[in-house]
């Protein structure tokens, strides 16, 4: 991601002059979940910083510098209730998501990682989790290859040539839906993937909800600027 992800959480880079974390939540907030918990690590105090102050850092605003009176000149507030949880900067994802037990409760929860964006339908993944009787659901889809597939024959003639065709192969996208029972699962020394998903996938407790369509991490600098392209050109397709 080149420097600016030493300047900066990269959950915090910015789309179009929002964090993506924002464009995460504002997906969320499309289908009424607005109750979030973010658990921070590599420079939490950005993350921290930006959410004490949203309204100052989204909306134009007129301040009496005597009083400090604040009156906003654009845009609406978001009407978000926000945990930011200092889980400490290297900690592994297991041990993130125990730390926030204590606070989300006994209905099942989703959580997300936070740099990729895609229009996954949350209310049919949460009714997809809750049919399934399962303690938890990923969703997964089959992304796009970055390169044109050729074809050829035992004489070298190319037989097909498809543009960028979709992998056979499911990935996950890291859009879940937890029961509180995930918490028995986990451990402060595995990481999410590799500890608690792989142990309910042994014993049937881990189900997949499958998204069709777009989705785009943001793993490199090239990605990062697909997504700022496609803001841009106002056809992003996450937007709900």
């Amino acid at each position: 991601m080149r420097d600016d992800s030493d300047l900066r959480p990269k959950p915090m880079l910015e789309i179009g002059g929002r964090p993506i974390l924002w464009h995460l939540m504002k997906i969320y907030s499309s289908y009424g979940y607005r109750d979030f918990v973010i658990l921070a690590g590599y420079k939490a105090g950005y993350i921290k910083d930006y959410f004490s102050r949203l309204d100052i850092n989204t909306r134009d605003f007129e301040i009496t510098t005597s009083t400090g009176d604040v009156r906003f000149l654009s845009g609406d507030s978001e009407d978000w209730k926000v945990a930011v949880l200092d889980t400490g900067q290297d900690t592994l994802t297991g041990e993130r998501l125990l730390n926030a037990k204590h606070i989300l409760g006994d209905d099942p929860f989703f959580c997300t990682y936070g740099d990729g964006l895609a229009p996954v339908q949350l209310a049919g993944l949460l009714d997809n989790h809750r049919q399934s009787g399962a303690v938890a659901t990923m969703t997964v889809t089959r992304p796009e290859s970055r390169f044109g597939e050729v074809s050829f024959d035992d004489s070298g003639t190319v037989t097909d040539f498809k543009e960028k065709p979709l992998m056979a192969n499911w990935v996950n996208m890291g859009f879940f839906a937890f029961n509180k029972e995930i918490f028995d699962y986990l451990s402060p020394s595995e990481s999410l993937e590799q500890g608690a998903l792989v142990r309910m996938s042994q014993l049937g407790k881990l189900n997949v909800f499958r998204h069709e369509g777009f989705w785009q991490p943001m793993d490199t600098y090239r990605e990062f600027r697909v997504l700022n392209e496609l803001w841009d050109g106002n056809q992003a397709p996450w937007v709900k």
